[in-house]
Formats: C-alpha cells, sequence, structure tokens
C-alpha cells in the first residue's frame, strides 16, 4: 500500500483538529476520541491516515494505544511552505518598492 501524501491527511479538518489535539500532549485513542461527536472507529480511522501519512507515531503501553506527533512526518508539509513563504516575502518587497517609487513621483 502506498503511503498516504501527507497534504491529502491534513486536507481533512477532523484530522487537522486531530494534530492539533497532539500538538499540546501525547494522547490515548479513548482520551483523543473523547474529543469528537464521531464514533470511536471514526476517529481510529482518521489517525490511522496520519499514520500512514508519517504524521504521528502510535505507542502501546499495555492495552492503550498512545498518539503523538512525529516531527519528521511534517518535513514536506515545512518545505513546501517555506517555499511560500519566501516566494511571497519577495512579492511583497517588490510590492513595497513599486509603491516607495511612485510615492517619490
Amino acid at each position: 500500500m502506498l503511503q498516504p501524501d501527507p497534504f491529502q491527511a491534513i486536507a481533512d479538518p477532523g484530522r487537522r483538529e486531530i494534530l492539533f489535539l497532539l500538538s499540546k500532549e501525547k494522547l490515548s485513542m479513548n482520551a483523543l476520541a473523547e474529543n469528537f461527536e464521531i464514533s470511536r472507529p471514526a476517529v481510529s480511522k482518521h489517525v490511522k491516515i496520519l499514520y500512514e501519512a508519517g504524521l504521528i507515531m502510535i505507542t502501546e503501553v499495555g492495552r492503550e494505544r498512545y498518539c503523538e506527533l512525529n516531527q519528521d512526518g511534517f518535513k514536506e508539509i515545512s518545505e513546501w511552505m517555506a517555499y511560500y513563504e519566501e516566494f511571497w516575502k519577495a512579492k511583497m518587497v517588490g510590492f513595497g518598492k513599486v509603491l516607495n517609487k511612485r510615492a517619490r513621483q
């Protein structure tokens, strides 16, 4: 099975909410499911997609499964965002130069 695209994994608002919750602390599957008005199997499905995309790690402690963010999984997203951040910064600098030039005329 192909590893899901991290961008597809974060496209769903519910999965983004899971990532947000996990950014605060490591959570068990039960604790995670308590934050949603969907079934535990539905939460598990979202967790599986995030796990397969490499965005979270799952560890087993006794009978509990704990989820936490996987920093390495965000590399592709981070690089993509950094590219466009620099792209728009350069555009805004250029726009500022045009405005300054027009203001002096």
